[in-house]
């Protein structure tokens, strides 16, 4: 994935969708921040932001939050809506091997007992269809990266769905899109929400595959480049 990013400094986030920054020149503008969750290590004061810039006249913060850069020079891809595009640009390119070589791919598909669309459903002849959810991974705490940064009723859902599925006998896996360059292995962060931690534990044993690929990122004069390619270790 390539993007068209320029940088400021982070003066502060707040409302959950808005932070304020600081342009080069000096001046302090407001963007719009995609992410609803905690954004914990990765909305510090004085970190340096990269954003996008909107054509569209209508939009009220034609700015949008793309990554953060650390002090610690750490990246962070903290728009949630680019985990999905990047685990469906690694799909169709082959990068994933255990879910390569389906021939069909479809987004937003319903499944579940309790209504749930899952982010990716694999389909080819010879194969068993296969369900894909995907986590976007951006805590990092002591050297360990965990999901998620926050009780996530929504994930719970999730859990139990992808353990029904497993328990049919269909291909149901929890993809941890990991968006942050100091991350190098993921763990359910069950000191944060335990029943998440206890559902995955519960999903696992019924069948749920779980994997885990890092983005790398290559922030350019022009463009910036983020590709999810690189496995890394799930420590349950």
């Amino acid at each position: 994935m390539q993007l068209a990013l320029q940088n400021a400094t982070l003066l502060k986030r707040y409302k959950r969708f808005l932070a304020d920054i600081e342009l080069p020149g000096g001046e302090q503008t407001t963007i719009h921040c995609a992410n609803t969750g905690a954004m914990t290590g990765c909305a510090d004061p004085g970190n340096t932001v990269w954003y996008s810039q909107s054509d569209n006249l209508k939009r009220k913060y034609p700015f949008s939050w793309e990554l953060s850069q650390t002090k610690a020079q750490d990246i962070i891809c903290v728009n949630t809506i680019r985990a999905n595009q990047l685990v469906e640009e690694a799909l169709l390119a082959g990068k994933i091997s255990e879910l390569a070589d389906y021939r069909e791919l479809k987004r937003e598909v319903k499944y579940g007992s309790e209504n749930s669309k899952i982010d990716f459903f694999l389909s080819s002849p010879g194969k068993a269809d296969t369900y894909i959810e995907v986590k976007s991974v951006t805590l990092l705490d002591q050297g360990q990266g965990y999901f998620p940064d926050a009780v996530t009723t929504r994930g719970q859902k999730h859990l139990r769905e992808l353990t029904e599925l497993a328990q049919t006998g269909k291909r149901a896996v929890l993809f941890f899109a990991v968006l942050h360059s100091g991350i190098d292995s993921v763990k359910a962060a069950s000191h944060i929400d335990p029943l998440y931690g206890k559902l995955l534990t519960e999903a696992i044993n019924a069948g749920v595959e779980v994997l885990a690929y890092k983005a790398d990122f290559i922030l350019g004069d022009k463009t910036t480049e983020i590709d999810l390619c690189q496995p890394i270790d799930f420590a349950q």
